[in-house]
């Protein structure tokens, strides 16, 4: 019995992995949000603020979703329950939340962007390493040596692949070059995850599917990907003609 109810509140291990992450990706941020001109202060504020909406917001959205179910049981709402969760409504509570406390403390955008970066590129390594840890995100089916058993097959080992490759962009851009124009930082790292992903998704066992055979996925890298060149390009040219 006891050992039960240390189950139910005792965090995941891929919970841990990502709140990890998430002190990591910050600390390193801090060091070097003044060369973006953000204040430490105000990184810690708009990190925190936007964590917050970001589990409020998930969870609230996902009990207005469901609400006859939530209206029988008003008190599973603070369920530890993770799948009670709405992911795609958290991550917009976060960006709407970061983007008004951005706006009214003056901060600017491609400069904050820049210096939340290091804390993007951690986090992708730390989810990298939870879905390691929880089986998520695997791989299709292989007859590869290196290939992993998982669900009752042997899968290419995507979450590796994932790892490597978060590992190899943050290291590539741990050494930034210091003349670039404010938002080449971040979106350097955007068009590298893009196009990460545009490669790995094609190991994935479990991706969604539109149409029929094109991968979700791989649509949204692909969108993100000419987004990323588009407006590193227009930043480009509006250093030069100044």
């Amino acid at each position: 019995m006891i050992e039960s109810f240390r189950s139910l509140f005792a965090p995941p291990r891929h919970f841990i992995l990502i709140v990890a992450a998430l002190w990591i990706g910050l600390t390193l941020a801090e060091k070097r949000s003044q060369r973006h001109g953000v204040s430490k202060e105000g990184l810690n504020n708009l990190t925190f603020y936007s964590l917050i909406a970001y589990l409020v917001g998930g969870r609230a959205l996902f009990a207005l979703a469901n609400l006859s179910a939530f209206a029988q049981s008003p008190l599973s709402v603070f369920s530890p329950n993770p799948d009670l969760f709405d992911p795609a409504g958290a991550l917009v509570a976060a960006l709407l939340v970061g983007f008004i406390y951005g706006q009214r403390q003056k901060l600017q955008l491609w400069g904050t962007l820049d210096a939340l970066t290091p804390l993007f590129a951690v986090f992708a390594v730390g989810l990298s390493l939870a879905h390691l840890a929880a089986g998520t995100a695997f791989g299709s089916p292989t007859n590869l040596s290196w290939g992993i058993e998982l669900w009752n097959a042997t899968r290419h080992p995507s979450q590796i692949y994932e790892l490597l490759a978060s590992l190899l962009i943050f290291g590539l851009l741990w050494f930034p070059k210091t003349d670039s124009p404010p938002g080449i930082f971040f979106l350097t790292f955007a068009a590298l995850t893009a196009g990460a992903r545009l490669f790995l998704e094609a190991f994935r066992g479990d991706s969604a599917l539109v149409f029929g055979e094109f991968r979700l996925a791989q649509i949204i890298a692909w969108i993100a990907l000419a987004g990323a060149l588009a407006a590193i390009s227009m930043l480009q040219r509006n250093r030069d003609a100044r």
